[in-house]
């Protein structure tokens, strides 16, 4: 990997979101690239810094400390967590990141909630994990029960809730894709018009195989990979 061609990719990609953002009458600039860097080398981190992408999303808790011991300070780049959090480490986990993407359950807010208040941290900055299409193999809430967890989520101490993560089946299908997106937007409007206390500014969903449908769709946040990185 090189800066040469993440910025090469990064011109490409940033034209396609124009695009699709110009088909939906939404402007650009109301959607904002978060590089997964998970599976690739710290010197990632660096090169999309240096190339003026202020988020990163990782994966595992694990990987993502090796890469902050490895870089030290990041100033100007918030750390995501986007990967699945398992409670046991969810204490390392804020210590590491200044979001997580991936909160799935209500016994998960709960325990980053107590962690929080417990270490006198300021609020933690989340997103709710949501499960338009009902997979079993997705995490996240589906339904109705979305907006109930949200709501039971807003209330605990210590956490913001920004918005809502959302991720739709691999697919190229457009029938499939734009259901899942035009229901996780759904929610989020709910959400917003029905919980006081929810941020409701960030859905976060889209990546690299989907990623302009989901603009298309009301994404915020396009969690960008392989279309970016290249190959891991």
């Amino acid at each position: 990997m090189t800066r040469d061609d993440v910025e090469a990719r990064l011109a490409r990609v940033l034209q396609r979101i124009e695009a699709a953002a110009g088909r939906a009458g939404r402007r650009p600039d109301d959607v904002e690239i978060l590089p997964v860097t998970k599976g690739h080398p710290a010197r990632a981190i660096e090169i999309v810094g240096e190339l003026g992408l202020a988020r990163i999303g990782e994966n595992r808790v694990p990987e993502a400390e090796a890469k902050r011991s490895a870089l030290g300070a990041t100033p100007g780049v918030a750390w995501h967590l986007i990967g699945r959090l398992q409670r046991n480490k969810a204490r390392r986990a804020l210590r590491l990141f200044d979001v997580v993407e991936s909160v799935d359950s209500v016994m998960l807010a709960r325990t980053l909630s107590r962690i929080v208040e417990e270490e006198r941290l300021g609020p933690a900055e989340v997103l709710v994990q949501v499960n338009p299409s009902g997979e079993a193999v997705k995490a996240g809430f589906a339904g109705e029960s979305a907006v109930d967890a949200v709501r039971e989520i807003c209330a605990l101490p210590g956490l913001r809730v920004r918005g809502l993560m959302a991720m739709a089946p691999f697919t190229n299908d457009e029938a499939v894709l734009r259901p899942v997106f035009r229901g996780a937007a759904s929610l989020l409007a709910r959400c917003r018009d029905e919980i006081p206390e929810f941020g409701g500014d960030v859905l976060s969903m889209g990546m690299s195989n989907d990623f302009e449908i989901a603009v298309e769709e009301g994404s915020t946040r396009l969690r960008l990979g392989t279309v970016l990185l290249g190959e891991r």
